[in-house]
């Protein structure tokens, strides 16, 4: 007898248990009962002929077979997401629903002020705006659109280069009327510091590019960009920002100009299958002249 051929509710359903570590808190994530829950993971379990989750004081530990399935399951829910997506559009119209992946001070600092007139002048078009430092994947539909800082190396994607952000050391002006000016990474070595908790991929690209660079000792460490921007506007210490965005605030003073060789590649991608879609079009287009000005504001 040929198995049951189960539906994305059930793959929701084990996602969610994955995540939450219970029927009960996956239920309610998910807007059903906690039996219909059960009874979504009981298939599954039938038709695989085993256990997916085991009960244990920290409540249902997937076993293998569960952690296997899991890549499946969220391919299978970003394709439901991206139909939903392509059958908001209203044929021949800018609407319905495009998300937009970006780093946490882009997505936070930047496109907000980009995406508010394209809302504006599209009052159909909704943004989902993905907030992470990891790079998501444009084919296998988990964002419409995203904005990088390395060139996408994927085929059968639309990109284009919007250019470079210069990065720069910045402080707050009460910091440097207490503790003064730095003239040389040395100065700079003795003063209070914001930076990196880990060497992440580009901070050891940056290292390698530049073996002469000494970087100091942080007294504020954070590998979160946006922690950092927060703790540079506090006064916590000196910091790299980048140039736009320091400049822009009146209370921040930038330090070593002209001495940072570092900069941003920026690129923004989506799939070509996508590039004809109104909403996907136009939205690409908007991000695309909006980031330009935001990296020309670098030479005002």
């Amino acid at each position: 007898m040929a198995k049951p051929d189960h539906g994305w509710d059930h793959y929701r359903t084990l996602l969610a248990v994955l995540e939450t570590g219970s029927l009960s808190a996956a239920a309610r994530k998910l807007g059903i009962t906690q039996p219909t829950a059960g009874r979504h993971i009981e298939a599954l379990e039938e038709d695989a002929g085993q256990q997916l989750f085991t009960r244990s004081q920290r409540g249902l530990e997937p076993t293998e077979t569960a952690r296997s399935l899991k890549g499946y399951a969220e391919t299978m829910a970003s394709a439901a997401d991206a139909i939903k997506r392509a059958t908001s559009e209203e044929s021949g119209t800018v609407s319905g629903s495009v998300r937009v992946s970006a780093s946490e001070v882009i997505a936070i600092e930047v496109l907000p002020p980009i995406i508010a007139p394209l809302l504006k002048t599209h009052e159909k078009l909704k943004v989902e705006l993905s907030v992470s430092d990891q790079i998501e994947d444009l084919l296998h539909r988990q964002a419409d659109i995203a904005l990088r800082m390395v060139e996408p190396a994927q085929d059968a994607l639309v990109t284009k280069f919007i250019g470079r952000i210069p990065i720069a050391c910045f402080a707050h002006r009460d910091f440097i009327a207490e503790y003064g000016m730095p003239e040389s990474f040395d100065d700079l070595a003795k003063m209070r510091c914001i930076g990196f908790d880990h060497q992440l991929a580009y901070v050891r690209d940056v290292l390698k590019a530049f073996p002469s660079l000494a970087i100091p000792d942080f007294s504020f460490r954070s590998d979160s960009n946006l922690a950092q921007l927060a703790a540079i506007r506090a006064g916590c210490g000196i910091g790299f920002c980048q140039v736009p965005l320091g400049r822009s605030n009146p209370d921040l003073v930038e330090v070593l100009k002209g001495k940072i060789p570092f900069s941003l590649p920026v690129w923004i991608a989506m799939h070509e299958d996508l590039r004809h879609a109104p909403r996907c079009r136009a939205t690409f287009d908007t991000l695309a002249e909006g980031m330009s000005a935001y990296i020309r504001r670098s030479a005002a």
